[in-house]
């Protein structure tokens, strides 16, 4: 489906999921993968993967792919997110995702979200659910401050 937003653009211009080292790599309706290093960033006190850094990586997949599935005039935002973390990860490495179109439709759509590590053992399972609203065509997209 074509839309109105720039994906490819967005992907790559500022937020969270750039300040974060995520890539993506693979951009289609049907399949959206990127990767993201594990370093001082993304760790919790205790040196672990910070359980926050899977879920943003697990939404901004889904969002990414929800744009890809928006009409003209649409766009997605997140509005629930569950993630089962299930194995520790460590700072040095890479994590690999794919989230996939589990159900389109035209206010809502769920993504499934899987991450794993570089010897592809399974981080995080994740479950996103993304409602399509209205692109409000004023809205500066991709800006940093939109007041």
């Amino acid at each position: 489906m074509g839309n109105d937003l720039d994906v490819e653009q967005l992907v790559h211009e500022s937020g969270m999921p750039k300040d974060l080292g995520v890539e993506f790599v693979d951009l289609s309706p049907i399949r959206v993968m990127a990767s993201m290093p594990v370093d001082h960033r993304h760790l919790q006190p205790l040196g672990f993967l910070h359980g926050g850094e899977s879920v943003t990586l697990s939404e901004s997949v889904a969002t990414v792919g929800a744009w890809l599935n928006c009409p003209p005039g649409k766009m997605a935002l997140g509005s629930s997110v569950n993630a089962s973390h299930l194995r520790p990860e460590r700072s040095g490495g890479q994590l690999w995702t794919v989230g996939i179109p589990d159900y389109v439709g035209p206010e809502k759509q769920v993504w499934e979200v899987d991450v794993r590590d570089e010897s592809g053992e399974r981080v995080c399972a994740s479950r996103c659910t993304l409602a399509v609203v209205n692109l409000d065509p004023g809205f500066p997209l991709g800006a940093e401050d939109p007041a």
